[in-house]
């Protein structure tokens, strides 16, 4: 049975072999029975119209198609073939017969209706149906058959790629296939070839953008002629060769991009790193800031400043190619523009010679540009000097730091002076005019009486001054001065020679109050400690100007002297007393501040203005959170306040036993793990929801840190605060917010004239 089969059955590259003499031979009409299952779809081809255009090469398409059906159709003819032949001799002879008759039938019916319907571009119509010999229809079946019988015989994936391969390469003819096969011409190779040619067109075409793709669509459309396919392989290369060179420009322009990408990311972080750098430092000239007072007015400084940071990074470029002239040449140039500028930060203060070294420079940094520039040398030059120069800046910092905190520390020579003459005329009086008058008022509390604790006579004298003469009431006023015994007859000196008005003052000095000892004061108990002395009194300090800034704003006199912790004894010092009011002696009152004894603390013990903005000035700023003492018992979030002009309710005061509270949490840091050394600390803890907040324009702070204050605050502000290091007496002090201070001062006093005391 299989022999039979065999016999009759005719492989598939013997027929398609067959196509080329086919083409010769005139096309019989099919009238064998078999006809019909073999190819359903070829029952009569279009025929050829007179005048008609030529028609165009097969369809790979239909080709691929029909093949798979010719296949089945055999395999279906061949059992009914065998059938008829029936068994012995006969049956052999007529399958003999049959054998032959199929070939015949396939060379003259088959074969050249395989030719037409290919060349007809795979459009095959019914002869029997009057639409399609004009060819103005197609029956939905004649479209499916050939699909239907294709998705029998191959996967989806290689349909897939058969499509894609066809949209990549247009219309083909049979010539495609010639070309192409393997030289078996077995249909296996040639789907799995082309399924392989499409998968690489199907990754070229993901890709490429759409614009490519519209290129590609364009192309298809164009109409083909089969007399020229090595132009049309030409046209399609050009066209691949030109979306590479387009992609290929793409990726340069990509790479390009993400170059000048991390170029501006560098500038951007060197801008931002400039703006913390203090101006003061670098004084009015940076290439980084814009923020100047005239933009104008040192203009030509900027320029030579440029001009020798650029001669700097030529000279260092023409050493290292062993351009040793024009190194040299460079190196003179440098040092006479240095020479020119000089200490000048605007145009007027430089030499009239400036010009002509401006234009020398100018014509040599040219040479030196085509001599030896190098974009790449170049830009790491300057990003390394101004590596540098930020490493100068944070150096000079710290050392400024450290310089403005000791200057800080400090008091002038001329107040120094102050107080020593004071003292000493002052112990030169006899006992009886030593008394202030109305000592009868100190401890009335129907009147308004303040507390400052301070060591600074000049300081003081300004406090007292400015609110004596902004009162409307001064006879209702009370001071209560206390300092130490070293400035203790300078402070009553100064105020018996210059009394204040009808106001009434009272000196008293910090040392005499005996009930303030170490038994129970914790401070005082902690500055015995040999922990507390070694922290402040070791000799194996650092040396380096930079090193010995840490910490040093803590280990300032002021938090080690029982001044600056008064503040929390006010009860016990003024026992008869309801309400006080206590100022800082570097503060200055430019309004009556009777006001403040009228406001409703509701409840609470401290009347103060609080001092957070939106990230600063909080609780965590001033406090170890990390410590789970403060953890637990304060929010990181809530608002400071200041000290420096506080109201203070001393019955509330009493009642809810604060100086207790302080000395419980002074006793729980004496390892300093809570906060560092300073008296807000402790305030913030001691004072903690019993702190009434005031109206800012009472108190306005920062003249002795922060330049940038609002005008119209300070004139509108009630008191003034130079809290900071450039407090208003020392040199350091800024300029613009000296006068609020020194109009208090009459410098023709003659101990002030004798002591050199200038405005």
């Amino acid at each position: 049975m299989g022999s039979r089969k065999a016999q009759g059955r005719v492989p598939l590259h013997l027929r398609v072999l067959c196509f080329p003499i086919l083409s010769r031979f005139p096309l019989p009409s099919p009238r064998h029975h078999h006809a019909t299952p073999l190819c359903p779809t070829l029952g009569g081809g279009e025929r050829k119209r007179k005048g008609s255009a030529p028609r165009p090469d097969p369809d790979p398409a239909a080709v691929t198609l029909i093949l798979p059906s010719l296949e089945m159709a055999n395999s279906k003819r061949l059992p009914y073939s065998t059938a008829v032949g029936g068994g012995g001799r006969r049956g052999g002879s007529v399958s003999g017969v049959v054998a032959p008759l199929v070939v015949l039938v396939f060379l003259f019916v088959l074969a050249p209706s395989i030719f037409l319907v290919a060349r007809n571009g795979g459009h095959v119509h019914v002869a029997s149906d009057p639409k399609d010999r004009e060819g103005n229809q197609e029956t939905d079946w004649q479209k499916q058959l050939p699909t239907n019988n294709l998705k029998s015989i191959l996967s989806k994936e290689m349909i897939d790629a058969l499509a894609a391969s066809q949209r990549e390469a247009g219309s083909l003819s049979v010539d495609f296939f010639r070309n192409r096969a393997s030289p078996s011409w077995k249909t296996d190779d040639l789907v799995n070839g082309l399924s392989n040619a499409s998968l690489d067109v199907d990754d070229k075409v993901k890709s490429e953008n759409s614009s490519a793709e519209h290129d590609l669509s364009l192309m298809d459309k164009a109409p083909k002629d089969d007399t020229d396919e090595h132009q049309i392989d030409t046209a399609a290369k050009n066209a691949r060769r030109k979306l590479r060179e387009k992609r290929r420009e793409k990726r340069a322009m990509d790479l390009v991009r993400k170059d000048d990408e991390a170029r501006v990311k560098l500038e951007n972080a060197a801008i931002e790193r400039s703006k913390a750098v203090d101006s003061a430092v670098l004084g009015k000239y940076s290439i980084w800031r814009k923020e100047n007072e005239n933009e104008n007015s040192d203009s030509t400084v900027r320029l030579m400043r440029d001009q020798i940071i650029m001669a700097r990074v030529y000279s260092v470029l023409a050493k290292s190619k062993n351009k040793h002239d024009l190194y040299q040449e460079l190196q003179n140039r440098i040092k006479e523009s240095q020479r020119a500028v000089g200490e000048a930060t605007t145009d007027s203060d430089l030499h009239h010679s400036a010009p002509e070294k401006i234009r020398v420079m100018g014509q040599l940094l040219s040479k030196a540009r085509e001599d030896v520039y190098d974009c790449k040398a170049v830009t790491q030059r300057l990003r390394a000097m101004l590596q540098s120069a930020d490493e100068q800046v944070r150096s000079l910092k710290k050392q400024s730091t450290f310089l403005s905190q000791l200057a800080a520390k400090t008091i002038p020579n001329s107040i120094h002076c102050l107080s020593m003459r004071l003292t000493i005329d002052y112990y030169l009086l006899p006992l009886e005019k030593r008394k202030f008058p109305r000592s009868e008022n100190l401890e009335n509390p129907e009147l308004y009486h303040y507390a400052l604790f301070s060591d600074n006579v000049l300081a003081a004298s300004v406090v007292v001054n400015s609110t004596i003469m902004n009162a409307k009431e001064p006879e209702k006023h009370v001071f209560h001065l206390v300092t130490d015994k070293l400035n203790f007859g300078a402070m009553n000196m100064w105020f018996l020679l210059n009394p204040p008005g009808k106001a009434t003052i009272h000196v008293e000095n910090v040392d005499e109050f005996k009930w303030l000892n170490s038994s129970y004061c914790p401070v005082l108990r902690q500055l015995e400690s040999a922990a507390m002395k070694e922290y402040y009194f070791k000799a194996d300090r650092p040396t380096t100007l930079s090193a010995g800034s840490s910490n040093l704003k803590y280990r300032n006199p002021k938090y080690l002297s029982m001044l600056n912790h008064l503040r929390f004894y006010l009860p016990q010092v003024y026992p008869k007393l309801d309400k006080i009011l206590f100022l800082d002696d570097d503060i200055v009152v430019q309004k009556d501040l009777i006001g403040l004894w009228d406001v409703d603390l509701n409840g609470k013990v401290n009347g103060a203005v609080e001092t957070c903005g939106e990230s600063f000035h909080r609780f965590d700023k001033y406090l170890n959170f990390s410590n789970p003492h403060i953890a637990r018992n304060f929010d990181p979030n809530a608002c400071g306040w200041a000290y420096g002009m506080n109201i203070f309710d001393l019955k509330e005061w009493k009642k809810k036993d604060i100086t207790g509270i302080y000395h419980r949490w002074q006793n729980m840091n004496e390892d300093r793990v809570l906060w560092k050394l300073g008296t807000l600390p402790p305030g913030l803890l001691t004072f903690y929801k019993l702190t009434h907040p005031l109206d800012k324009s009472w108190h306005v702070l920062g003249l002795g840190y922060n330049p940038s204050i609002d005008r119209s605050e300070i004139d509108n502000a009630a008191v003034v605060h130079y809290n900071g290091n450039m407090k208003p007496w020392l040199e350091l002090a800024m300029t613009k917010y000296r006068p609020y201070w020194t109009r208090y001062i009459k410098y023709d006093h003659p101990y002030i004239r004798g002591c050199n005391l200038a405005e």
